[in-house]
């Protein structure tokens, strides 16, 4: 007599259903369900042939408790509207699922020491692994992000403290490589359009360009302040002055640089024959910008990596060291950028 199915009113089906539907044992329905090894593969596609005719899924939490992990990682993240973040997001994503690992995001709309707490709280609820936090500006109401003890945490974008896993791409390079090129050109000095002063990448950005500026012996112009958006870009740029005192400008991310092309336009200038412009972040438009932009390379696929590198090493062994590595970032030339037409010395 043909197994019975359970019907459509009767409990969830189980895995007892599942193995006197494939005439097998509990015992091999379980190692089906939980992916070992070791099961004839005829016998697994009865399992599995049994499983799909019952529509039977294995719960996953009592795997998790069996085995003492449930392979989801936390990521959360103060704000999903900047280029970077969704990047990040996304590359922490892909690089989880090749590990093996689902994500689950918690957005929190304040940052907060009191809302990061309720954040790790509810991912402890949703049964995750580890949690990366994207921290792209300080809390308003705590001058350090306190991990919760005993949960493997990275923190992403931040200014860390001792003892937390840092990851972060390298700003300060970036910026630099980003002055440096266009004083090569022959500039007299760079001009700044600046993120927003709460980001901590927006403050390291400027910071190298600063630097750099004092360490060539140039002025050093008072940045223009941005918010990202390339509305923003274009109000900074209508604040430039014009003539020789602004033929380059580095833009602290790529869609405030788009801003600055149109403004340049409305003033009358030509990108670069008057004015050279670097951006940063290489978003996927930067090449179709008229003219293709020079920006910095953030690699968001290895920062993702990163992540999941780490918080995979504090599973593996909870007392490793805490470690800050630092993602490269690259000056991608193109044709934003020459050198000044004239009178420049």
């Amino acid at each position: 007599m043909a197994a019975q199915t359970p019907s459509s009113g009767s409990s969830r089906v189980a895995m007892a259903d599942v193995a006197r539907r494939a005439g097998v044992s509990a015992q091999t329905v379980s190692r089906v369900a939980n992916g070992y090894q070791g099961v004839h593969p005829a016998t697994r596609e009865k399992v599995m042939e049994a499983m799909r005719e019952l529509q039977y899924r294995p719960n996953s939490a009592a795997r998790a408790l069996k085995r003492g992990h449930f392979r989801t990682m936390g990521i959360i993240t103060f704000t999903l509207t900047t280029y970077g973040n969704i990047r990040t997001v996304d590359a922490i994503a892909a690089a989880a699922a090749d590990a093996g690992y689902a994500t689950t995001l918690l957005p929190v709309r304040t940052p907060t020491r009191r809302s990061v707490d309720r954040a790790f709280s509810r991912l402890e609820e949703l049964a995750v692994d580890a949690v990366i936090v994207i921290m792209e500006t300080p809390l308003r109401d705590s001058a350090q992000l306190v991990l919760p003890p005993g949960v493997p945490a990275v923190v992403v974008d931040a200014d860390h403290g001792a003892g937390t896993y840092g990851i972060d791409a390298d700003q300060v390079a970036g910026a630099r490589k980003a002055t440096e090129h266009l004083l090569s050109l022959g500039h007299r000095t760079v001009w700044h359009i600046a993120g927003p002063e709460e980001s901590h990448a927006a403050r390291r950005r400027e910071a190298a360009w600063r630097a750099t500026l004092e360490a060539a012996g140039r002025e050093v112009p008072e940045p223009v302040r941005g918010d990202w958006s390339a509305h923003s870009g274009y109000r900074a740029g209508l604040l430039l002055p014009t003539g020789q005192d602004c033929t380059a400008v580095f833009c602290a991310n790529d869609q405030m640089a788009l801003g600055l092309y149109r403004a340049l336009r409305r003033s009358g200038r030509s990108i670069p024959e008057d004015v050279s412009v670097v951006g940063f972040d290489n978003i996927s438009d930067a090449d179709a910008y008229d003219p293709p932009l020079t920006t910095i390379d953030q690699d968001f696929a290895e920062l993702g990596r990163e992540c999941v590198r780490e918080v995979l090493e504090q599973l593996r062994d909870p007392g490793s060291p805490s470690r800050r590595p630092v993602v490269r970032t690259r000056l991608v030339l193109r044709d934003s950028t020459a050198g000044p037409q004239c009178g420049v010395s």
